[in-house]
């Protein structure tokens, strides 16, 4: 996880990194940045370009005994050391996990592979609200089956601590546990951008034009603090995803020394394994579509994940929107047991490339027995949503 370590920086690269001085302002008229080392001594640095990469932060819900120790937060390197120790240094036999999100889904399976007691609680009465029903059943069944409890719709109140012993309270029930992880989102770290006069996009995050520049022509944002355009909507957008963030920094450096780089947006490409199942979506669900203005159609499908007599085939769910009005594909969505990570890529770039679904229809994709049926799922899709359009 640590891709490059501090010498590497110094030494090799020529590059004076500055570890142990946290920024607290930015001084736009002077062009500095300004600060206070963890010894206390006052710092400041001029700049020509400024580039503000400050991330996100984990939210943590406004509830009574959030501090508690043992109550943990999974976001940097730092937290999962943090959770690895206490872990280690005492018997933990059973965790709740408040909320239902990627890092929420891939801890439960982390802590019940452990062999810990593991529940998930969240206020929200829907199970992974952005997935079509259908394919957040799956999800929830592959859940339950490894003897994960899911509590949706349960508002909590406090998390108490007796003697080391954790209970989230709800309004309808309690949930005890040795260990509480808070897994409820992240938010970009964007105020010290704001108190700057910075302008912000969509959800406090800090707006950037296509070539990662504010509103600031010296300063330039990117990774989880920045926005983006979403190719489908032509809209701005907050996706905090890790392969923007890397093509952003790269697009940054690029456009700091003098070659002209625009970035086209994001289409929110995303998957995540929870025990044996791969979850991966694309694009727009039904809702977010309607709400973009499009006139939405959609269909939910079952096929197999291999052809027809080849061994170990199994079921593959496709979710597949799109726009009564012009024909484009919108959005896809994919559960399954294999065959769902990479695919999903097909969509994805159909997204970018602005097709309509008949043209996706009639793209030339792979096939062979052990890898898919004749006809991929997502053309199986894709066809079925025709006879809606």
């Amino acid at each position: 996880m640590i891709v490059r370590k501090v010498d590497v920086f110094r030494e090799k690269q020529g590059i004076n990194l500055l570890t142990g001085h946290p920024v607290t302002s930015i001084d736009r008229a002077a062009k500095s940045v300004k600060g206070t080392t963890l010894e206390g001594k006052p710092f400041a640095a001029l700049y020509d370009k400024l580039l503000i990469a400050t991330g996100a932060t984990p939210i943590l819900p406004d509830l009574p005994g959030i501090e508690h120790p043992g109550v943990m937060v999974l976001k940097t390197l730092a937290d999962g050391r943090r959770i690895k120790q206490y872990l280690n240094g005492r018997t933990v036999r059973s965790a709740v996990i408040i909320g239902m999100g990627y890092i929420a889904l891939e801890m439960c399976e982390a802590l019940q592979t452990l062999g810990l007691e593991v529940a998930m609680v969240k206020p929200n009465p829907r199970f992974l609200p952005w997935l079509k029903e259908e394919l957040a059943a799956v999800v929830a069944e592959e859940i339950r089956a490894k003897s994960v409890t899911i509590h949706t719709g349960c508002r909590m109140t406090r998390i108490d601590n007796s003697g080391g012993h954790l209970q989230v309270v709800c309004e309808d029930l309690t949930l005890d546990a040795d260990m509480v992880l808070v897994a409820t989102g992240v938010l970009p770290n964007s105020e010290i951008a704001a108190a700057a006069g910075i302008e912000l996009g969509p959800n406090n995050s800090i707006a950037v034009d296509n070539r990662l520049m504010t509103s600031d022509p010296h300063v330039y944002a990117a990774g989880d603090c920045a926005d983006a355009v979403h190719v489908v909507t032509g809209q701005k957008t907050w996706i905090p995803l890790a392969l923007r963030a890397n093509r952003a920094g790269w697009a940054v450096a690029d456009n700091v020394c003098g070659r002209d780089i625009a970035l086209s947006g994001v289409v929110g490409t995303a998957v995540f394994k929870v025990f044996d199942l791969q979850v991966a979506r694309t694009g727009l669900n039904r809702k977010e579509a309607a709400a973009a203005g499009f006139e939405t159609a959609e269909v939910a499908i079952k096929t197999r994940s291999r052809a027809h007599a080849h061994p170990g085939a199994s079921t593959i769910h496709v979710s597949m929107v799109g726009d009564t009005n012009t024909g484009r594909l919108l959005g896809t969505q994919m559960v399954g047991h294999e065959g769902v990570a990479h695919r999903i890529n097909a969509p994805a770039v159909a997204l970018h490339a602005q097709m309509t679904v008949e043209q996706f229809s009639q793209t030339d994709l792979s096939y062979a027995p052990p890898f898919g049926p004749t006809w991929d799922p997502c053309l199986t899709a894709a066809n079925q949503l025709l006879k809606k359009l």
